[in-house]
């Protein structure tokens, strides 16, 4: 697993974006470096030169770019940059969208190739270097840039787009494989932690929305409550897909708290947005569920410090990144206003009152989807490509 920190410098390709986002700490399995392969040993029989050295030069051109930028993806604070002034993760994209058209004649329509290569990556996992962007950092006045909402919407976009191409692995290409071959996947490859990736990518872009709405002037009390609880049940689903998968390593058990300290963060958020709502009520019973709502929030907002703590402590260690977005705010409003409520609230309810269970949240639609991903069409230099059997000597097309 690694920590990646987006900086108002990271902007790849030549597309026009905005040139900051903020700073958005994100954790994710570690990159798998692709291995070189020998398409010549193990399709030269069966297909023609040509497509075999196609597959090749595709491969190795991804697997020279992985690794010269796999190692620098979580490390470095500047903006790598090729000869003719692009993104090198913008062009390692190109070079990936490029081989997948092509790479998918080996498994079309059943066809037996798909058996015939087997294909390796190593794991880019730094035990003392991959967290060291949840290092805080400022400049040199302390100073944090303010993000505009133009860069922010991007953020989340960025987030949507994962969660597609997650989604897409989950029902699209994890159905295709043999049960065997899926029950012998490496633990961060299996259905449950993909679909942990995928709500934990839409409950970060709910999070990034919650600070929009936070800073906005025009968000109402109930916007931001609905925000907080749709958070909610994103992190409360990621957890279910990942709290009893049998990650035993340091990097898994880290992921696993990652996932709990993000949920009892939104709780957090969502009970105090709560409580400010029942608040506004002209009851009695209303100002004593207000209470009992923000204590809650107070609760898990200390619980929430607790458990970033125990994800720091898990090895590789790492500290917390610079508080940001919905957090930067709540953390200063959660025991203020808890205080403030209780302490004016103390001569009209006794603790028992107070401490009552917390009402229940309001059950919210979730807003946020994943971005429809499909894989690519075959590439067209398939159809009139000769694959032989291997046992009869028989060729046949690949139609698609």
């Amino acid at each position: 697993m690694g920590c990646f920190v987006s900086t108002p410098k990271d902007s790849g390709g030549n597309r026009r974006r905005p040139g900051s986002i903020g700073e958005v700490s994100v954790y994710v399995p570690g990159l798998r470096i692709p291995k070189p392969v020998d398409f010549t040993q193990s399709l030269g029989d069966y297909l023609s030169k040509n497509i075999v050295e196609r597959l090749s030069a595709l491969r190795t051109r991804i697997v020279v770019m992985a690794g010269q930028e796999g190692p620098t993806i979580t490390r470095t604070k500047r903006k790598s940059a090729t000869q003719h002034g692009g993104s090198t993760l913008a062009d390692l994209q190109q070079a990936l969208e490029d081989y997948l058209p092509v790479l998918l004649g080996l498994v079309e329509n059943g066809s037996h190739l798909q058996y015939k290569v087997q294909f390796d990556w190593v794991n880019q996992e730094d035990d003392t270097e991959a967290n060291l962007l949840l290092l805080p950092r400022t400049s040199t006045d302390s100073h944090q840039p303010k993000v505009s909402e133009e860069s922010r919407r991007a953020s989340v976009d960025i987030f949507l787009k994962a969660a597609g191409y997650l989604d897409c692995a989950v029902r699209h290409v994890l159905p295709q494989l043999p049960g065997e071959l899926r029950r012998n996947l490496p633990v961060d490859l299996t259905e449950g932690v993909l679909r942990a990736l995928c709500l934990q990518a839409l409950g970060q872009g709910v999070d990034i929305q919650l600070g929009m709405a936070i800073d906005s002037t025009k968000a109402t009390l109930a916007v931001k409550r609905r925000l907080a609880c749709e958070m909610v049940k994103y992190w409360q689903q990621a957890q279910d897909n990942i709290m009893n998968l049998p990650l035993a390593n340091g990097w898994g058990e880290k992921h696993r708290l990652f996932v709990k300290w993000k949920y009892i963060e939104a709780k957090a958020a969502a009970y105090y947005y709560h409580g400010l709502i029942l608040d506004e009520g002209n009851t009695e019973k209303s100002h004593g569920m207000a209470v009992a709502s923000l204590q809650a929030a107070d609760e898990y907002f200390k619980e929430s410090k607790k458990l970033c703590e125990a994800f720091n402590a898990v090895p590789p260690l790492s500290r917390n990144p610079p508080l940001w977005g919905t957090m930067k705010y709540l953390y200063e409003k959660i025991p203020k206003d808890t205080s403030s409520k209780v302490r004016i609230n103390r001569d009209l309810y006794s603790y028992e009152r107070i401490m009552e269970t917390a009402p229940t949240l309001p059950d919210f639609a979730l807003a946020l989807k994943p971005d429809e991903y499909q894989l690519p069409q075959m590439d067209p230099s398939w159809r009139t490509e000769n694959v032989k059997d291997g046992q009869s000597g028989t060729t046949n097309h690949i139609n698609g």
